[in-house]
């Protein structure tokens, strides 16, 4: 990675008032360019915005969803020449601080993938019991599915470079979008390497929508978009193979 190379961070934001000032004084701090995607919020947000001048801003006249965000953020990245782009959370969960060292990483990996459980922190605070636990069903099933070896599927604080957001196609607009995200990276063979970030929980009543917040359901919905991810690419013709196997995917059942 050339030491010319220029970054981008980027935050998807939706009703954030709370914590959008504090932590974008943290992430200008760590680096010189910032987009904030805001997500249609209503509460106050885009006027905090609106006052700034050290962040771009694109808003998106209504709430779209997390995945359509971070896409946002993808198209941003690639249009104006990024080498990569750091995506992190507004709502006090992911350090600023931290995002140098996740450049830093991505000399060696397509993608730089943050993991609350990789190692302990001092101080973390205790997961929200069915998060960890459809987190941790769905990372496994990931993993021995398509031969990937994470920890955490889930967490938004990650590092992509441009070349490896040009072999995406995200469809999904909701929390779901990291699934299809990894199948995709599986199908494309990227280098995917997991950087440990201390476990903060601040917002412990997130809504991921009306039916998905009953625990059961979000599990099953997330299982599907696997699923689905899976059949569309090899009705594609795409190779999608295990990675440590190197069997084909799509020779195999897709539940």
């Amino acid at each position: 990675m050339s030491e010319r190379e220029t970054w981008l961070a980027a935050l998807p934001v939706y009703n954030e008032v709370d914590y959008v000032d504090e932590i974008l004084d943290k992430v200008v701090q760590y680096a010189d360019h910032v987009l904030v995607v805001d997500d249609g919020s209503t509460d106050g947000t885009a006027e905090r915005l609106a006052a700034r001048s050290d962040v771009q801003v694109i808003r998106h006249a209504k709430n779209r969803g997390y995945g359509a965000a971070l896409q946002t953020a993808f198209d941003y990245t690639r249009q104006n020449g990024f080498a990569g782009v750091v995506t992190l959370d507004c709502d006090g969960q992911h350090q600023p601080k931290r995002i140098p060292a996740f450049i830093d990483m991505a000399r060696s990996a397509d993608i730089v993938s943050g993991s609350r459980y990789l190692h302990h922190f001092e101080g973390d605070d205790a997961p929200p019991e069915e998060r960890m636990f459809i987190n941790r069903r769905i990372t496994a099933d990931l993993n021995r599915r398509l031969g990937l070896e994470l920890t955490d599927s889930f967490c938004g604080f990650k590092a992509y470079r441009a070349e490896a957001l040009a072999q995406f196609e995200i469809t999904d607009t909701g929390y779901a979008m990291p699934l299809q995200l990894w199948v995709q990276a599986a199908a494309s063979g990227l280098r995917v390497v997991e950087m440990a970030v201390p476990l903060i929980y601040l917002d412990l009543e997130r809504s991921f929508g009306g039916a998905l917040d009953h625990a059961e359901t979000r599990l099953k919905h997330y299982n599907q978009v696997i699923d689905a991810e899976i059949s569309r690419l090899c009705a594609l013709g795409r190779h999608v193979t295990h990675a440590t196997s190197g069997d084909s995917v799509c020779s195999h059942d897709a539940g």
